[in-house]
């Protein structure tokens, strides 16, 4: 077959008029996806749920990108367990629920669970070896009282073992890793905080739109300062523990971690209630938390401690005193405090918390549940060879430490002297704070995010000191909020922190809110030196 010169012209003119569309349609595609994962970056839980009612995407995509985006982001090792599958059933359900017009307060928004909630059917691990095959046949209450809100999980986030650390680096699945860098040295690799580091990680990262966490000695404040985001303890015995592996149980509290104290305010509803099944749940009204955002807090009294002032460097006292303007400029009144008790918050927490840990992980011993050694010749091996093989070494720090305190010989010495201690913090709160003021504020850490080469060099008691700021709402039961307000010199999160009178959380919000836009960390955000992520437009 010949074809003429005129012929050819107008097929390479029809063949470059189609080649060009299928440019313009691939390119339109391209700008289309940059657009949806620009709008998925960075979601709230309020935009979730007003993208899923408006059907600007499902519960069914939106899932399916953040589990993507998990597995192409495992470097961070924040999600230690996922189920796909399930993830994606209980999106698709969320998303016919939504067709047919039922309202729930989590319809459909994907969040991720601490590795130390009880999920039914999803391995729970509390990110130990002892644990590490562990599906647990019943839910968690604060888990359930979610899943009863709509909510989708995506999977089991790292963790501090046994919720012991705080750096998330004593993890059976190994080290989790924040999304940022430094500017004075981009190379090195920051830890998210402790324990729930997984977690921080995971919301700070948009792995998720919001994470649940607890907290027994900060380990929701810090990960939060350290991961730029807004980190709530409630109140003991606001949350149920009835499900939540336990660590210190005067002292374990479940809580929220997300990207705003809007979002922080509709997860702690959600989370919270009485529970009969927890004999430490408080039978209280449950407000509506949302309800405080956006209200004036003119005539608040804020407190500010001598004590927990002392020994803060010159950019956190700065920090502090900016936090303190902004307060002032929107009405409140600042009251100087005297605290004297709170400096042995950290002694009496290291005494308290290591005693309670040692009795309640004697369970595990190797004939109940959990890792089984093999070829002991004896019971006694059986216990000795299990637990040792079975526990970290901080995990086994601790025990041993719990045990010597709890001892013939140095129970009143010791554990008896703390909780003498504990009833005169809470009492020095009552009197000499809360009768005066309506929150004490303070910073969260006294540092911003390390290195792992940095937590290598640590000692255990440099360790520790990173919970100074944080212990003291456990060991008082107060409820603890941490909002991000400014950036160090090095580009990174820092994060201050209210403290509030038992079970007014609601007060908590309505301050960390005008903060919250006063130190527009939104935008401070985008001048963070951020790790190269997959998936992300």
């Amino acid at each position: 077959m010949i074809i003429s010169k005129t012929e050819n012209d107008e097929n390479i003119a029809l063949f470059s008029f189609i080649s060009g569309g299928l440019c313009d349609i691939v390119s339109l595609c391209l700008g289309m996806l940059k657009f949806i994962c620009e709008m998925k970056k960075d979601l709230t839980i309020s935009a979730a749920r007003n993208g899923l009612v408006s059907g600007e995407f499902s519960s069914f995509e939106l899932t399916s990108w953040y589990l993507d985006r998990i597995e192409q982001n495992a470097s961070l090792n924040a999600v230690i367990t996922i189920d796909r599958e399930k993830s994606l059933l209980a999106a698709q359900r969320a998303d016919e629920k939504i067709a047919t017009g039922v309202d729930l307060p989590l319809l459909g928004v994907p969040i991720a669970i601490k590795d130390l909630f009880c999920t039914n059917g999803m391995r729970t691990t509390a990110c130990s070896k002892v644990l590490h095959d562990f599906i647990p046949g019943y839910e968690s209450t604060v888990t359930q009282n979610l899943l009863d809100d709509g909510a989708v999980f995506l999977g089991k986030t790292n963790m501090d073992e046994f919720a012991m650390g705080s750096a998330n680096i004593s993890s059976y699945f190994g080290p989790c890793f924040l999304p940022f860098r430094k500017k004075s040295d981009p190379s090195v690799r920051l830890v998210p905080g402790g324990s729930s580091g997984g977690s921080a990680s995971a919301v700070a990262s948009d792995l998720c739109v919001a994470a649940t966490g607890s907290d027994t000695g900060g380990s929701i404040r810090q990960p939060a300062s350290f991961s730029g985001l807004v980190g709530i303890k409630p109140t003991y015995g606001l949350c149920s523990r009835w499900g939540m592996i336990a660590f210190a149980s005067s002292l374990d509290q479940a809580g929220p971690l997300t990207k705003t104290v809007e979002d922080a305010a509709i997860m702690l509803k959600s989370m919270a209630g009485y529970d009969p099944k927890d004999s430490t749940s408080e039978n209280v009204q449950i407000p509506d938390y949302l309800e405080s955002i956006g209200q004036s807090i003119r005539g608040i009294k804020i407190g500010i401690a001598s004590e927990l002032m002392a020994g803060l460097s010159q950019e956190n006292l700065e920090l502090i005193d900016r936090v303190c303007g902004w307060l002032k400029d929107s009405g409140c009144e600042i009251v100087d405090l005297s605290l004297k008790t709170v400096p042995y918050s950290l002694p009496a927490y290291y005494i308290i918390a290591p005693a309670e840990a040692s009795s309640n992980l004697a369970r595990y011993d190797g004939v109940r549940y959990g890792y089984r050694a093999e070829g002991c010749r004896t019971i006694d091996e059986l216990f000795v060879r299990s637990r040792s093989e079975g526990f970290g070494e901080e995990v086994k720090r601790r025990i041993l430490a719990g045990t010597y305190v709890l001892s013939a010989g140095y129970y009143d010495a010791y554990y008896a002297k703390a909780l003498k201690i504990r009833k005169m913090i809470r009492d020095d709160f009552r009197d000499n704070a809360f009768s005066r003021v309506d929150a004490v504020l303070l910073m969260t850490t006294p540092t911003t995010a390390f290195s792992i080469e940095e937590s290598g060099k640590m000692t255990p008691v440099e360790m520790y000191l990173n919970d100074v700021f944080t212990v003291t709402a456990n060991i008082a039961g107060l409820p603890g909020i941490s909002i991000p307000a400014g950036l160090s010199g090095d580009g990174l999160p820092m994060g201050v922190q209210l403290l509030g009178d038992r079970f007014q959380e609601e007060i908590l919000l309505r301050i960390a809110h005008i903060l919250e836009k006063c130190a527009n960390f939104g935008e401070l955000k985008k001048s963070i030196l951020m790790e190269d992520m997959v998936n992300d437009g």
